[in-house]
């Protein structure tokens, strides 16, 4: 699936497989930060540890794919 390197450059797909509703507000603000706002919608970000920190807090949320 994903390995622990990030490389300038790359780019991930995020999908949004579960509602964040009711849940953290970091994990919502997390949801947000990373361009996503409804249920199975898909962004496209840069592989940084920044995102790659969002993305494993709230994994449990989304589906994630390397381009």
């Amino acid at each position: 699936m994903m390995s622990n390197e990030s490389t300038p450059g790359r780019k991930l797909a995020v999908t949004l497989v579960r509602s964040p509703h009711g849940r953290l507000r970091n994990h919502q603000a997390c949801v947000r930060g990373l361009g996503l706002r409804r249920l199975n919608s898909r962004a496209v970000v840069e592989d940084t540890p920044s995102n790659r920190g969002m993305i494993n807090k709230v994994s449990y949320l989304l589906k994630v794919e390397e381009l």
